[in-house]
């Protein structure tokens, strides 16, 4: 059992659910699927740069914007996760994807981006409402590499392979879009709320 009550074995499952949830999602391409494993509270974010990040509050917000605008003109990608670490005393689950493109060069190769991905969640059971007794992720974060992401997006659309979606995406960033704030304006903390104020912390002195 868990600092969080939440059992390893439970954990598992729940993860094995949430990656047969991320292959529906591609296979559709479209990840709003996804929307209903995290809590109705939770939190979703990531940095562009020190001063624009992206947040979304609640799960609505993850819908429409982490999963839905920002993944948007993305179909055929893949993000498949190439390992998994479980902190079952805290709750807390970090998976290493790469990103795939799904879109072949002239020699038959896939563009992908190079960088390692990931995201770093948070589990908990849900003490309230409809999804009482369930586990949810009440918490992401996620990194990837910027410079690696906009060097194969460049490569992509030198190529001439770059549909019209992808095309639109792309040009589709900055603080107009929403989700996307300055660091000072973030609706939610760079580290999950429950980092930030420290739970975690254990020093060894």
């Amino acid at each position: 059992m868990t600092d969080a009550g939440v059992t390893r074995d439970e954990l598992e499952e729940f993860w094995d659910s949430w990656l047969r949830a991320n292959r529906e999602g591609e296979s559709r391409g479209d990840w709003r699927v996804l929307a209903e494993w995290y809590a109705e509270d939770a939190t979703y974010g990531w940095m562009y740069s020190p001063d624009e990040h992206f947040m979304a509050v609640g799960r609505d917000q993850i819908r429409d914007w982490a999963i839905g605008i920002e993944m948007d003109g993305l179909e055929g990608w893949h993000y498949d996760y190439q390992a998994t670490v479980i902190d079952e005393r805290n709750a807390m689950v970090v998976g290493f994807w790469k990103q795939r493109s799904g879109i072949l060069d002239d020699a038959g190769k896939e563009f992908e981006i190079l960088g390692i991905g990931g995201s770093w969640m948070g589990v908990e059971r849900q003490r309230s409402g409809p999804d009482e007794g369930l586990l949810k992720f009440a918490w992401q974060r996620d990194w990837f590499d910027l410079p690696s992401t906009a060097h194969t997006f460049l490569q992509i659309i030198e190529s001439g392979k770059a549909p019209e979606t992808l095309l639109k995406r792309i040009s589709g960033t900055g603080l107009g879009v929403p989700g996307h704030y300055r660091h000072d304006d973030l609706p939610s903390p760079v580290w999950p709320p429950p980092v930030e104020a420290g739970k975690h912390v254990r020093e060894v002195r």
